[in-house]
């Protein structure tokens, strides 16, 4: 059956190949099992609610299933003039008939089904990310706990600040991938709403049962308002703002992994296989991975921009831009943030730090600095007498080539307080206060506690997925067995 009955005409193949592209294998084995999926459920909702009979249903989905068995590859050498799902029902048609394949898209439209198989498609995309972002939040944990005590300085304003540890400065990051995934989970709160029964944008006058699909898919709401579940596009945005926000963190680690392994700091070794070499320069290794991971963001950031400029002072229906235009945009940033943390996992993981250097450069960057004003204040002296004290201290040192600060101050200044001998572990263990690296354990557990919980969130939505999976399994084989 061609054209609309209204229309007769159609696109030209030029025309057509940039609104629709060409249709290859890969391209409808990517949507078509989505489409299948939410057929399927309707298609048993169409029958229990006596729209369609027993035996056309029957036919459908068996049909359904013959195609999914040979991959879809009868629908190849047909034209799609008009997109992959009127060609699909097309073929249903031409199969079946107009009695039986003709029955497939009553009570729906075009539109619902694209914002179900969006929803569908993102939520596929985000319980892989989840889980693959949590195993990062968990690498960081387990390499925190293993280097809490590898003594480094850390730097503000790339000036050598105060001394930590490498397994604090991992444990900070590890804070912050966490609550990046706490945005990410609320932002997927819009995933647990079927958009499907709102038909083209004012739902439909034949008795459907939108919560039966909904259930069959996954879905545990069901839309309220169908101008709303057709014309919006904000969970999409919402979770690329999210991914793109984790992202962000993790280029900052990049940079920071990146300047540590340079020759001039030797913080941090990367083995040979995850560095690369020059063409022309033999002595070079060159963590290049570690600049894939700053340049994502860039790449996320770009996307969510160019989504919402496509979605931006459109008409608040069904639209083009905002449905496939704007999503266009939204699946390369989305692609982009799962690459940085898929990356970012073997270079944490990979990362070696070399403790001997990271103490040289504590000790002679006077990361003592602060520490030794403290302790002058819990000995009466005003901080900012003992600030200027230690300040003229270190200058004293570095004329003099030292970094004994107890040679440079005052006679005795530093005896009654303790720290004549100053030992760069002992005053890290003294920073139990204001999250410093001294009090560790209590912060990594409850670290750990939030990667438990992000685990079990997303344990529990497979879980769920699994159970509609096997109820609409079970739902198929009883109309198709009651019609065989």
């Amino acid at each position: 059956m061609s054209g609309t009955g209204r229309l007769v005409g159609g696109l030209g193949p030029r025309t057509r190949r940039v609104v629709y592209g060409e249709l290859s294998q890969a391209e409808i084995e990517a949507e078509l099992p989505l489409m299948l999926r939410v057929d399927r459920a309707h298609v048993v909702m169409l029958a229990e609610q006596k729209l369609v009979s027993a035996d056309a249903a029957g036919e459908l989905l068996r049909c359904m299933d013959e195609l999914e068995a040979e991959r879809f590859r009868p629908l190849l050498p047909r034209p799609a003039p008009r997109g992959l799902y009127l060609m699909y029902e097309g073929y249903l048609i031409e199969r079946l008939g107009p009695d039986v394949g003709g029955v497939l898209h009553s009570g729906r439209s075009r539109n619902d089904l694209k914002a179900t198989i969006t929803n569908l498609r993102l939520r596929e995309w985000l319980l892989e990310f989840a889980e693959q972002a949590a195993r990062l939040e968990a690498i960081l944990l387990s390499r925190a706990r293993a280097y809490r005590s590898v003594v480094m300085p850390i730097y503000t304003h790339f000036q050598a600040a105060m001394p930590v540890t490498y397994g604090h400065y991992l444990l900070g990051v590890a804070f912050a991938v966490g609550r990046e995934l706490d945005a990410l989970r609320s932002a997927a709160a819009g995933l647990q709403v079927c958009p499907l029964g709102a038909s083209a944008v004012a739902g439909t006058d034949l008795p459907i049962d939108p919560a039966h699909t909904a259930r069959l898919l996954g879905f545990p709401d069901t839309t309220r308002h169908a101008l709303d579940a057709v014309a919006s596009r904000d969970v999409p945005l919402r979770l690329l703002g999210a991914a793109a926000g984790l992202a962000v963190t993790l280029s900052r680690l990049a940079t920071d992994l990146q300047l540590w392994s340079t020759v001039e700091f030797g913080f941090v070794a990367f083995p040979d296989r995850l560095v690369g070499g020059s063409s022309a320069m033999p002595q070079k290794r060159n963590a290049f991975l570690l600049e894939h991971v700053k340049a994502k963001p860039g790449q996320a950031l770009g996307a969510w921009a160019g989504a919402a400029s496509a979605m931006a002072a459109k008409p608040f229906t069904n639209s083009i831009e905002v449905g496939t235009e704007a999503m266009a945009s939204v699946w390369h940033g989305l692609a982009a943030a799962d690459d940085s943390v898929l990356l970012s996992q073997v270079l944490v993981s990979g990362a070696r730090p070399v403790p001997e250097r990271m103490a040289e450069r504590a000790e002679g960057g006077f990361t003592t600095a602060t520490s030794v004003a403290n302790r002058l204040v819990q000995h009466g002296v005003p901080f900012r007498t003992a600030h200027h004290l230690v300040g003229e201290a270190v200058r004293k040192a570095i004329d003099a080539g030292s970094t004994k600060l107890a040679e440079f101050g005052p006679p005795g200044w530093l005896d009654d307080v303790g720290l004549a001998d100053l030992d760069l572990a002992e005053l890290v263990r003294a920073h139990v206060y204001g999250g410093g690296p001294g009090a560790f354990d209590e912060p990594h557990e409850q670290a750990v506690a939030a990667w438990a919980s992000h685990q079990q969130w997303h344990r529990d939505w497979r879980r769920s997925l699994a159970d509609a999976d096997a109820e609409l399994a079970d739902a198929v084989r009883r109309v198709e067995g009651h019609t065989a």
